[in-house]
């Protein structure tokens, strides 16, 4: 039920935007947010507790797939408060971006639902499909329309590997439900080639997906072509949509089977190892904010990777750990991103030097844009100190300290580079307006040696407020990540309920 509203309240939209004159298409969004917290009270109303198959085992009703609609319907509601405002000014055809963007929800949701491969395939290919047109939505910017371009090659390129470990699969076990792979993987006459090779292309697929190195080449293009709102969902929600759909299948599929499961545990801890040193190493040297918001995303998914790698010793502990790292991560990322987006509505501008006297400039927008930086290096008293914290003790209990160790170190790596944008917000003064009286005089008459203080002394215009709905937005977002930085326990309940319902027990 839930999806079959969240399908209507999309088609709704689209009807809508084709009668609404241009003037009244911002009422879709709150359209849109109404129908997301209706869609979740419905899923809350129907669905707790239960635990049943839908389509001959298709889809899962669980406590897992609850948590994870709940959570995808909140970071769609966060993404368009983000928009509202970006996109009055700088996006064509709203009505069809919040359809699209509600489409893609749906995606993610059926992606945290299925429990066979050709069905989540096809739940990620819609998120995926949805995503490509998003990225591409800057209609009068042509880096957004290469990025898109980029975006859809390397994508289509993913989704025919992955497409093709599902068929080795199929080949090999005659089944793609994660109970019969489960079974098959757990006796001992299957050692198949055609399996390895399609769980291995499988593995390249979602790698894709995760843009885990080296399959991240996609990620810093798309990332600064896109929308802002865009690039904030691309780091976001498609992250946590993929992860999501990890976890059930190797909860389901991979990690019952034991002794077999370990021998794939080490080429994940790798993979984990090479993302979050690349991710955040190459982060070093980006200028523009939305690469540096790429690589760092890069680096995250090699964090969370390192959970997944020890999924198999203490499952629930990992998967917890895990999906406390999700929802932190897109709580802190969407306070950056509403602060990044207050900024560039004012200011058009999009690189780490133009951030420069930010703090004298927009103060609540720095103060935002510091809490969710020190969140993110991992610093107390923030929620990602606590995140971190849980998911490297998960990693070296589950024996890989030196992966652990390396996630330290790649910590460290991203504090000085989150440092280096609250070095241009708070240290560095902004530079001020050309076409000042100021310049005029300098021009014209200034002496040589009365230059130079005349221009230290030209006044540099504060900024407007954010919005009604971007200071919400931010202001809420900090209290969480203050709040889950102090006490995380309840949370960390609902999680372990959820974490619960995908056990290989249970």
């Amino acid at each position: 039920m839930p999806e079959f509203a969240l399908t209507g309240l999309a088609f709704l939209v689209f009807t809508l935007d084709l009668f609404l004159p241009e003037r009244s298409k911002e009422w879709l969004a709150g359209l849109s947010v109404l129908g997301l917290i209706g869609v979740g009270a419905i899923a809350l109303l129907m669905l707790p507790g239960r635990n049943v198959e839908l389509y001959g085992g298709l889809l899962a009703v669980d406590g897992f797939g609850l948590f994870f609609k709940v959570f995808f319907l909140a970071i769609g509601i966060g993404i368009i408060a983000i928009a509202l405002e970006y996109g009055k000014a700088r996006l064509q055809h709203r009505g069809e971006f919040y359809g699209l963007l509600l489409f893609s929800i749906l995606g993610m949701n059926l992606m945290a639902m299925s429990r066979e491969l050709l069905t989540a395939y096809i739940a990620l290919e819609l998120l995926s499909f949805s995503l490509y047109v998003l990225v591409a939505y800057g209609l009068r910017e042509a880096r957004s329309n290469e990025a898109g371009i980029k975006y859809i090659i390397i994508g289509a390129l993913s989704s025919a590997v992955m497409l093709y470990g599902l068929s080795n699969i199929y080949a090999a076990l005659g089944t793609t439900y994660f109970s019969g792979i489960a079974a098959a993987l757990s006796s001992p006459a299957t050692d198949n080639p055609v399996l390895w090779v399609g769980l291995a292309l499988l593995i390249v697929g979602l790698g894709f997906k995760l843009s885990a190195v080296p399959f991240h080449m996609w990620a810093p293009d798309a990332y600064e072509g896109a929308p802002l709102p865009v690039t904030a969902y691309l780091a976001i929600g498609s992250k946590a949509a993929a992860f999501a759909l990890t976890l059930r299948l190797l909860a389901e599929a991979v990690a019952p089977a034991g002794d077999r499961w370990a021998d794939w545990q080490l080429v994940i801890a790798v993979l984990s190892a090479v993302t979050m040193l690349v991710g955040n190493l190459v982060a070093l040297a980006q200028s523009n904010l939305k690469r540096l918001m790429a690589y760092s995303s890069i680096g995250h998914v090699g964090y969370t990777l390192a959970g997944i790698a020890v999924l198999g010793d203490d499952f629930a502990l990992a998967a917890k750990a895990v999906i406390f790292y999700l929802v932190v991560y897109a709580i802190t990322n969407l306070i950056v991103f509403a602060g990044l987006a207050s900024y560039y509505n004012s200011t058009g501008k999009d690189n780490i030097a133009d951030l420069a006297g930010l703090a004298d400039r927009q103060p609540f927008t720095a103060a935002v844009l510091a809490i969710g930086l020190f969140s993110l290096a991992g610093l107390p008293i923030f929620a990602g100190f606590t995140a971190k914290f849980y998911l490297f003790a998960a990693v070296a209990d589950g024996g890989f300290l030196w992966l652990a160790g390396v996630a330290i170190f790649s910590s460290l790596v991203s504090l000085y580079y989150y440092l280096q944008v609250l070095r241009q917000i708070y240290i560095e003064p902004a530079a001020p307006e050309s076409g000042t009286e100021g310049d005029a005089a300098a021009e014209h008459g200034g002496g040589h040696h009365d230059a130079e203080p005349e221009q230290d002394s030209l006044p540099v215009p504060m900024l407007p407020r954010p919005s009604i709905t971007l200071s919400a937005t931010m202001g809420v977002g900090v209290l969480a990540v203050i709040w889950l930085g102090i006490y995380p326990a309840p949370l960390l309940a609902v999680i372990e309920f959820a974490s619960s319902a995908i056990l290989p027990m249970g």
